[in-house]
């Protein structure tokens, strides 16, 4: 069971038609079971209100005006900090028309956190396309929440866990071929050096073991395949051995994921967002975490999408969302010194 967070944590909205609100309340259901921190919504009461209803479930829904309320209120209902929609909600159809609830429940979320009224933020997935339609500009989440930072697109650093495995990107949203002309040694060293940071401050993991991926298939074959392996790769693994970071590779991507490999490494920087996003989804689909290093916040998130085909059903699982709160609750305390 994790440790409950000193305070709560502050959920947000996410897509209003996709399974953000039925993850929130099974996740909420379960609270006792689960052993979960306490949480509240950024969210529309009365969507929520309806949603339960259409859905047969008992979820008393508690409007607060503050988070200092949730303590109180958790055991007994989902607290939610109001924020309402502007256009009603069908599930499985984005409207872009409530894109300002989505931006402005992150936006709020936020602020709260780095006032010290929450603990740390957890993010219900978005619908880009449909914020995009509503004038939001970043690529998604990560880089959104790097803006409100004041950190620049590429200041934050992606991770991903589940199933015994940890994987951070050099790139994140971008097409394959872009991606291979965007990765530097540069960015592979920012990445490991926040990996490296985290791990140590985060997770408690004193001296972390960072397993570094290939680009190209079997390293590249000595520059047969490609010369980014001896350009760009193995160039960045020696500047980090010079700085006392035990990373390592650059290994052939196909070998760095079964149970002996897991095994030998805290965390593989992967070159790519499929790289890293396969193996770990492969290995635990159901729970696993994205984690977004490099802020002044804590922030993790569940590692699926809006699901906007089983939304409306209840049949969408919470698995990852719980996980999601409690690593948020754990990183808060180890933060805190609890």
């Amino acid at each position: 069971m994790v440790a409950p967070a000193r305070l709560p944590l502050a959920l947000t909205m996410g897509e209003p038609a996709g399974i953000g609100g039925e993850i929130a309340m099974k996740a909420w259901m379960s609270r006792q079971e689960q052993g979960l921190p306490a949480f509240f919504l950024l969210d529309d009461p009365d969507r929520l209100r309806s949603l339960a209803a259409r859905l047969g479930w008992d979820v008393p829904v508690c409007a607060i005006a503050d988070p200092a309320a949730v303590p109180a209120r958790f055991g007994t209902a989902l607290p939610v900090l109001p924020l309402p929609v502007s256009a009603p909600v069908v599930p499985g159809q984005p409207d872009p028309a409530n894109g300002p609830a989505v931006i402005a429940s992150i936006d709020r979320a936020v602020d709260l956190v780095r006032q010290g009224h929450a603990a740390a933020l957890v993010t219900n997935p978005i619908q880009k396309s449909s914020l995009y339609q509503a004038g939001f500009r970043w690529p998604g989440h990560t880089e959104y929440l790097a803006h409100l930072a004041g950190l620049s697109d590429d200041g934050t650093v992606m991770l991903l866990e589940g199933g015994g495995l940890r994987v951070v990107l050099a790139t994140i949203h971008l097409a394959l071929r872009e991606a291979a002309l965007r990765l530097t040694a540069d960015s592979i060293l920012h990445v490991a050096r926040v990996t490296h940071a985290a791990l140590r401050r985060d997770f408690g993991i004193a001296a972390p073991r960072l397993a570094v991926a290939a680009l190209n298939p079997h390293a590249g074959e000595s520059g047969s395949m490609g010369r980014e392996e001896i350009d760009i790769i193995a160039p960045a693994v020696a500047v980090l051995q010079g700085e006392g970071i035990a990373a390592s590779g650059p290994y052939p991507a196909d070998t760095l994921f079964h149970a002996g490999a897991r095994a030998r490494h805290d965390a593989v920087v992967c070159m790519y967002h499929d790289q890293g996003l396969i193996p770990l989804k492969t290995l635990d689909f159901d729970t696993g975490v994205n984690i977004t290093l490099g802020l002044p916040f804590i922030r993790t998130s569940p590692d699926h999408g809006t699901a906007l085909g089983l939304a409306g059903t209840g049949g969408a699982s919470a698995s990852s969302l719980v996980a999601a709160l409690r690593r948020a609750a754990d990183l808060a305390d180890r933060r805190a010194g609890a």
